[in-house]
């Protein structure tokens, strides 16, 4: 099992885990769903004691979810600095990064799973270190600059090693997972290198991937000046259904309405090959991919029914929007949201 953290604002962390039912899911659901459909934490609604009742958006069906109560102190950016698959983690004044899964509306809020890991220390000088990673649970972080640092927390002994990174282009890069390489993955600025970390082999260096880009769209003279106006963020996105890896590239300026909003422009999205063929494509077929905070995900949109097939739906701190590939439009609504994350399909027993 794995876990990603990107610190700070770009953390994330990924854990696969089994969870039991909760009354909440199975009052939504018919014991006969094997799992949740994908699900957006909107906001908690006070309901005294500095709990809130979490509403959840279910996107499929189209409905809310509003009765598992959680610490209001997860709604709270400043102290909540990243979340995925239901899972969050709290850095506070003490600089102890705790783990928990309150925001996974499938776990219980009567027994929720909390636990602290190792005060996190920067990395000193030059030195590299790597753990195995084998069958323990593994956290991953990515710190903003060359650090990049690995613990146990399933170990009665664990502790932080660090990684210098030596390549500036992965210094303000997320950290990701890829469970059907099982390597952890960086993406370099501009989207043109990747760089794997197998735990057992590249002790020391990363297996570094340069991706050609092919079949690129001509766009038109007022578009390309839009892009040169934009800041991009790239994610690496898995299709556990299909095998494929994606790279989507977001591009985002100041929304003119509101200016302290980011509003995402335009959108690409890459099919990646062994060879590091990097194919633009406006179809991903059955696939819908959901961008958050949290890790990108990808689902098969006629396995939950109420789901459009070749879409990207984003959902970030000021703006809930959609992405149509085929017809490269994006429906954008600018709203403030203390905890934007998607969290992907979870078990249910």
């Amino acid at each position: 099992m794995s876990l990603l953290l990107n610190h700070p604002s770009k953390l994330c962390f990924r854990r696969p885990v089994l969870v039991r039912s909760s009354p909440h899911i199975s009052e939504a659901f018919s014991p006969s769903f094997m799992q949740t459909p994908p699900c957006s934490i909107l906001k908690a609604v006070p309901c005294g004691a500095d709990l809130g009742r979490l509403e959840v958006f279910w996107a499929s069906p189209c409905n809310y979810l509003e009765k598992k109560k959680v610490p209001m102190e997860l709604m709270n950016e400043t102290e909540v600095i990243g979340s995925s698959n239901g899972w969050v983690a709290t850095l506070k004044n003490d600089c102890i990064l705790r783990l928990q899964d309150d925001l996974n509306p499938a776990a219980s809020d009567v027994h929720p799973k909390r636990f602290p890991l190792p005060p996190l220390v920067t990395l000193p000088h030059c030195q590299t270190k790597l753990v195995t990673n084998d069958e323990d649970c593994v956290v991953a972080v990515k710190f903003l600059g060359p650090q990049l640092s690995f613990c146990r927390p399933s170990r009665s002994n664990y502790g932080w090693i660090n990684v210098r990174i030596e390549n500036s282009c992965f210094y303000s890069s997320n950290v990701f997972f890829s469970k059907k390489d099982q390597m952890f993955r960086l993406v370099g600025s501009g989207g043109h290198l990747v760089g794997s970390w197998d735990l057992h082999e590249h002790k020391h260096s990363p297996k570094l991937q340069k991706l050609r880009f092919r079949n690129l769209p001509k766009l038109s003279k007022a578009t390309r000046e839009l892009l040169d106006m934009c800041s991009t963020t790239e994610y690496l996105v898995e299709s556990e259904s299909t095998g494929e890896t994606f790279l989507v590239k977001r591009y985002m300026k100041t929304n003119p309405e509101f200016i302290k909003e980011m509003k995402t422009e335009f959108l690409m999205v890459f099919n990646i090959d062994e060879q590091g063929n990097a194919v633009y494509t406006k179809d991903i077929g059955d696939l819908c991919i959901f961008l958050s905070k949290s890790e990108p995900f990808s689902v098969p949109a006629s396995s939950f029914p109420g789901l459009t097939s070749n879409r990207v739906m984003i959902f970030d701190v000021d703006e809930f929007a959609f992405a149509f590939l085929k017809d490269s439009v994006i429906s954008s609504t600018s709203s403030t949201h203390s905890a934007p994350y998607y969290i992907p399909p979870q078990p249910i027993y």
